[in-house]
């Protein structure tokens, strides 16, 4: 141990693999010392030895620092209840001076063909739609701008089931999403599912008014759908801020930024330059020429050429940083997308990107999640997420509502449905309907419900073959029904299960105690005589001397005639054993009960 501790407790970043001689560096002492108090604390190592990160933290908190990941290690429940957004999550920690504003990262969402993708192309003042098979994005880009000497980072997705498949795999990289509707066209169901994912976000929308240009563009038309689904217009009273452009025109691409940059500003998005870069990944992929390479977006911290890396289940050493034109740079700040290659394999859209100090702990952290991750697929399949296991987390405190992704035959059956859903009021319980829209149940539904923890809900459709394989693999539950009342009143039922259980005791039967045997090793056995009702082995009992209770317990054996029973009635005798009460008597009275659920109303 220490002989002169710190008097104040410093903060020390430390991965999830490091070596005895590094941790030593970060505390300050030598690897001598720390081999001692490994020693102390039974553990045997040498000074090249790697150890964990929860024994290091142990170690560290001797020599008085904290240790905390590179990156935030929040739960999903705390994540989805916590006050604080996803950029500020990864900011836990970084001292006030350290930081600085960054870029804000934007992401477009929308109705497919409502212009996302060439709004963008407009913004940037290049071409990328004509890059695109068929017009349509294919491909996950990330592409900077810059307005008024300040940038802005856009995120152009094949589609809000992207934005939400690495949502629901813990990448917050969102800040503001920009919903993109069409003011020919007004609101489609996939502006409704776009909108929904953007609201599992928590993220701010702003709504870009395209093609204003049109002969036949109904914008105010638009706006009124929008307010039908939340969407109040700011100048009609409501906060959504609804800017009116046009992308073939180049019409209100300054109003739409200075919009964007006001919101920025009402968040605030911080990151601190000055400290080893974390980072999601947007795209990998594996090129013939350069390997496997990363689309990634740098969140916290600045990342550098020559940088050991660990991203999800690989590493590297990056080789190269490009931007969206493929020009080279040596560093990426906070909030800016690039391309690296120089990685050992290709990882997954989400997985999170962190700086190590060494090669050799990035190799020993990488390995460490394969084999995680191969013990989690060896392991038994998931059960698929049920209403009893949100029933248990609401108990335990963990949730407080059950959410619903609800997908119907036609249009016409979402009105009744939703309505008569909208309609239960059971306690304290809230029913969240996250998305509702007609169509089969697909893999789009799957990532919005994995992403939120709901349940799926269909009526009258069917489950495509690869939403349940996925949903299979994901653990999430989906029930199909083919009359509106059973859904109803599954859901009903689902919420009374979810308020805390009311239990009343049931007398099932009674008995005397008419004799007592001592047997060794065994203890005191009563012999008993029914003389009420019937008596089971897993009822619960409660011994009675006259008018006075002496124990409450369990039947630990019921036997008759040497053989174990499960039940005996009114008028015969057996032999019971309470147990943990030795002090049963001749004329003792036992009351057996077992308790209900009684049923909510």
């Amino acid at each position: 141990m220490n002989d002169q501790p710190n008097e104040e407790t410093k903060e020390v970043i430390i991965p999830e693999v490091i070596t005895v001689r590094e941790l030593a560096e970060l505390v300050e002492v030598s690897p001598i010392q720390i081999i001692k108090t490994l020693m102390s604390n039974g553990v045997l190592a040498s000074i090249n030895q790697q150890i964990d990160f929860d024994t290091a933290a142990i170690i560290s908190a001797e020599y008085g620092f904290e240790a905390r990941l590179p990156y935030p290690e929040i739960s999903e429940d705390e994540g989805e209840g916590s006050e604080l957004s996803s950029w500020q999550r990864l900011i836990v920690g970084e001292a006030e001076e350290n930081l600085c504003e960054r870029p804000p990262v934007v992401t477009m969402l929308g109705h497919v063909d409502h212009g996302k993708t060439t709004l963008l192309d407009a913004i940037r003042h290049s071409n990328v739609v004509d890059q695109e098979s068929g017009g349509i994005t294919q491909h996950i880009g990330a592409y900077q701008v810059k307005h008024h000497d300040r940038r802005i980072t856009f995120l152009d997705t094949p589609g809000h089931a992207a934005f939400t498949a690495m949502r629901a795999r813990g990448a917050h990289t969102t800040d503001i999403a920009v919903l993109v509707v069409a003011a020919d066209d007004g609101v489609k169901p996939q502006t409704i599912e776009a909108l929904n994912h953007a609201r599992a976000a928590h993220v701010p929308i702003i709504v870009a008014l395209n093609k204003i240009d049109r002969p036949n563009a109904r914008p105010e038309y638009a706006k009124q759908e929008l307010s039908d689904i939340g969407l109040m217009p700011d100048d009609w009273g409501g906060d959504t801020m609804i800017i009116p452009v046009s992308a073939k025109q180049k019409l209100g691409l300054e109003d739409l930024l200075e919009a964007i940059l006001l919101v920025a500003d009402e968040l605030g998005v911080q990151a601190n330059p000055n400290r080893p870069a974390i980072g999601a990944v947007l795209e990998g992929r594996l090129d013939k020429r350069r390997g496997p390479i990363a689309t990634i977006l740098v969140q916290n911290g600045t990342l550098k050429t020559g940088d050991v890396v660990v991203v999800g289940e690989t590493w590297g050493k990056i080789r190269a940083l490009t931007d969206e034109q493929d020009r080279r740079h040596r560093t990426a700040p906070p909030g800016t997308p690039a391309v690296i290659t120089g990685l050992r394999g290709v990882p997954a859209a989400g997985d999170h990107l962190e700086v190590i100090a060494s090669e050799r702990t990035a190799r020993a952290i990488a390995r460490k999640r394969q084999e995680a991750s191969k013990a989690r697929r060896q392991a038994i399949p998931r059960r698929p997420i049920s209403l009893d296991d949100i029933s248990a987390r609401i108990r335990e405190g963990e949730a407080q509502e059950l959410a619903v992704v609800l997908k119907t035959d036609v249009q016409g059956s979402i009105e009744p449905i939703v309505n008569s859903l909208k309609n239960l009021s059971i306690g304290d319980i809230k029913l969240n309907v996250i998305h509702v829209a007609a169509g089969n149940i697909n893999e789009s539904d799957i990532n919005l419900a994995l992403a939120s923890e709901s349940i799926i809900l269909g009526f009258r459709v069917n489950v495509e073959t690869s939403a349940r394989r996925m949903a299979t693999a994901e653990g999430i539950g989906i029930k199909i029904y083919e009359i509106i009342y059973n859904l109803v009143d599954d859901v009903e039922k689902a919420m009374k299960g979810l308020l805390e259980p009311v239990y009343e005791e049931k007398m099932i039967g009674e008995a005397e105690i008419r004799a007592v045997f001592d047997i060794p090793k065994i203890g005191r056995i009563a012999g008993c005589y029914i003389t009420r009702g019937i008596i089971r082995r897993n009822a619960k009992v409660r011994v009675l001397r006259g008018e006075k209770a002496l124990h409450k317990g369990v039947l630990s054996s019921l036997r008759r005639f040497e053989k174990d029973v499960r039940e005996v009635r009114t008028g015969y005798e057996c032999g019971v054993k309470v147990e943990g009460f030795e002090a049963v008597e001749v004329g003792d009275h036992l009351q057996f009960y077992v308790m209900e659920r009684q049923e909510q109303e």
